[in-house]
């Protein structure tokens, strides 16, 4: 991989922004391809999905910008009191492999404990091993079995648990632990 970042700035956009549309466009393109839906179809809902879900202070979306241009981002949600949820990791096609996505979810990781989070979670699916890849790579918890065949698991679920000075165990680990 060659990572060439300095040029880049990340900036926190409306969803409704123009700069956020690359984003929605290139992810309906690659989510049509993977599984099945159609552009329009899936264009649809990432474009009308209620908006604040994604502003603060419970969200954000940001952009990767490089140039003018939109090459990646990503955004977040509440998920719970104490869990933000990440949504709509991208990165351009013409820009993978630079490490634009490490950058997206640090940025990400960094307005999230602003937010007062403790813990990310998100799901990716099956289709989408570069974006396993990524969340491990990145620290993140597989909340499935890694030994199963991707398509047999269905829905890969992560979490992370934020090193923040209140943070607390998820309700996941927090069960797994009173099993020891």
């Amino acid at each position: 991989m060659t990572e060439r970042t300095e040029s880049v700035q990340t900036v926190f956009v409306d969803q409704a922004d123009p700069l956020a549309a690359p984003l929605l466009e290139e992810l309906a393109i690659e989510y049509s391809t993977r599984y099945g839906r159609t552009r329009d179809e899936i264009y649809d809902d990432l474009s009308t999905y209620p908006a604040e879900e994604f502003a603060a202070p419970g969200g954000a979306l940001l952009v990767v910008v490089e140039g003018g241009t939109s090459v990646a981002g990503g955004a977040f949600r509440r998920y719970d009191d104490t869990t933000a949820e990440l949504k709509r990791i991208w990165t351009s096609s013409a820009h993978r492999r630079r490490g634009l996505g490490r950058i997206v979810l640090r940025e990400l990781e960094a307005e999230i404990v602003r937010a007062g989070y403790s813990r990310i979670f998100l799901t990716t699916g099956p289709r989408q091993p570069e974006a396993v890849a990524l969340y491990l790579a990145a620290g993140y918890t597989a909340l499935f079995d890694r030994s199963l065949p991707p398509q047999d698991v269905g829905i890969h679920g992560f979490e992370k648990i934020l090193h923040t000075p209140n943070a607390l165990p998820s309700a996941w680990a927090a069960k797994e632990y009173e099993s020891v």
